[in-house]
């Protein structure tokens, strides 16, 4: 049970920052709003050039319980900064915060309360990511902080090692001097996957909480990414596979070895294919490169770590390691897409056991033909031409060796939801027709010959959109009662993926543009009357200029 009202003084809040005198401020106050809770809110600058320093000595001044620590020489990470924090801490918990981010309200009350009530030496909450500028909040793995939970070791809920975050979590700092659990020093990105597997080698109790407890701001537009954002250079992925390896290690090294299995499993399921799916945005030489390092880190691998993934990570996992040169990217993006898609061809052994391809039959699928069908990687192809009067949704959902004939696809229930807002901008329905052999749409369709699928043909009213960018959803409905939440692939026959201007009755002009992600989903980009589609037409040609 949590205490009603926390001890005071408990708490030394963690501010790291470096060249962020715009930001460190909000961060700061956010913690110092905390309550009386908070004994000591501990800034460390990392010598920044921009006067930071300056700005938090003046804070200080103001406010008895703001510490200043200035490094003398910069670090080039976040770890450093982070030591000196726990070195300098005097209260009996810490935790710690970016300068970019902040603290929402009532955070350390809920995680101290946890804590104190449980005796344990972590307390856990929810992260939410927010989206700037435009304010969508999404909560970073929610599964684990549905509701509270005390866990008394580590080993019993493995799941704990995919949320590697340091910051929506509560230490107690005896504990973490006690254990020597210190974060790599200097530059060194993707710092926190260690220093989680220290703390959680150290078998210490761990209480989570349903309570936010921490704002991640995420900026994608910034003149300096974050580590977490800058993916495109082959060094990320170096760190990151180092990183990885250092907490695989450590929990290995501690004799947990189910936590050690679970951490490769999570490596294959959200690191692998998050970077898998953006292949595709790369050049040749990046290409072959991460194709050579991921192939001698994924070596290690045994078969029990490959069987504790799920499938989709474990089948692009297998496929790098089939082959010494990158290939088959379209459908290795597609596969390592959420929900995760399995394009054509469909291939079998000569068993008639189902394989990637037929010059890969090493990489075999048999348990596709287990699998519920609420959590098979369907492949639905979507074709969208904007017209004025009459503009159709065409979509093609594949046969996946046997299983949808025998599930019996009955209707597909469409909508578009609008990327920042969340919300559900159109929502209709269709019927499932099956229909062998070339398509019949005409010439011009950008759906090839096909075998074994069932077409639906959906009207959408793009005025009832309006200005923003739209994702697609499916749901498709089975004769067995069944049903499969996807997306579509994007098809990009000639002239499909193409910005097109239609007239619309309740907004004068609209400027349709269907493009495929970075994941192969078919999306829509929207700008509604003439002064969206004047900005619009600008932005491109700025853009063309530069």
């Amino acid at each position: 049970m949590r205490a009603t009202h926390p001890p005071p003084s408990q708490v030394s809040v963690i501010v790291i920052g470096y060249d962020d005198a715009a930001l460190v401020t909000d961060a700061v106050r956010s913690a110092l709003v905390q309550g009386p809770a908070v004994r000591e809110v501990i800034a460390v600058d990392d010598c920044s050039t921009d006067g930071s320093p300056d700005l938090l000595d003046r804070l200080a001044r103001g406010e008895p319980r703001l510490k200043v620590v200035r490094r003398k020489v910069n670090s080039g990470g976040c770890g450093s900064p982070r030591n000196d924090g726990i070195d300098a801490a005097t209260a009996p918990y810490v935790m710690f915060l970016d300068s970019d981010d902040v603290l929402p309200p009532g955070a350390v009350d809920a995680l101290l309360s946890a804590a104190v009530g449980h005796g344990t030496e972590v307390a856990a909450g929810l992260c939410i990511r927010r989206e700037l500028p435009s304010g969508r909040e999404i909560p970073w793995r929610p599964e684990l902080y549905a509701r509270p939970v005390l866990v008394p070791h580590p080993s019993l809920r493995t799941r704990l090692v995919h949320d590697t975050l340091c910051v929506n979590k509560l230490y107690r700092t005896g504990f973490l001097r006690e254990h020597g659990i210190r974060f790599p020093e200097g530059r060194f990105p993707y710092e926190d996957f260690v220093f989680t597997a220290r703390v959680l080698a150290a078998g210490p109790r761990i209480a989570l909480v349903p309570d936010p407890v921490y704002v991640w701001q995420v900026r994608r537009s910034a003149e300096r990414l974050s580590i977490s954002l800058d993916r495109a250079d082959m060094d990320n992925w170096r760190a990151r596979l180092t990183a990885h390896g250092m907490a695989y290690d450590t929990l290995l090294g501690a004799g947990e070895k189910r936590l050690a299995r679970a951490a490769r499993a999570a490596f294959l399921d959200h690191s692998l294919r998050m970077y898998a799916r953006e292949l595709g945005l790369r050049d040749s030489g990046y290409r072959r490169e991460w194709w050579a390092l991921t192939r001698a880190y994924l070596a290690a691998f045994d078969a029990g770590d490959f069987a504790a993934a799920p499938a989709p990570g474990r089948v692009v996992a297998q496929v790098v390691l089939a082959s010494e040169e990158p290939r088959d990217l379209d459908r290795i993006r597609e596969l390592a897409s959420r929900p995760a898609r399995l394009t054509p061809p469909y291939a079998r052994a000569a068993d008639g056991t189902p394989v990637w391809s037929a010059d890969l039959p090493q990489v075999a699928l048999e348990h596709l033909l287990f699998r519920p069908v609420r959590l098979l990687p369907v492949a639905v192809d979507a074709e969208l031409r904007p017209r004025a009067r009459a503009t159709r949704l065409r979509l093609r959902l594949h046969e996946l060796y046997g299983r949808m004939g025998e599930a019996g696809p009955e209707g597909v229930e469409v909508e578009f939801v609008h990327r920042e807002e969340g919300r559900v901008g159109l929502a209709v329905r269709a019927a499932l027709v099956p229909g062998d052999g070339a398509d019949d749409s005409g010439a011009n369709s950008g759906f090839g010959p096909s075998v074994g699928c069932w077409w639906a043909e959906v009207p959408v009213d793009l005025s009832a959109l309006g200005s923003g960018t739209w994702d697609l959803r499916l749901r498709l409905r089975f004769r067995d009662g069944s049903a499969r939440y996807t997306s579509a692939h994007a098809v990009a026959g000639a002239g499909l993926l193409r910005r097109t201007a239609v007239l619309s009755g309740r907004h004068g002009v609209l400027l349709v543009q269907p493009y495929a992600t970075h994941s192969g989903s078919l999306a829509l980009r929207l700008a509604s009357g003439r002064r969206g589609v004047a900005a619009v037409l600008r932005r491109r040609l700025r853009r063309l200029l530069h």
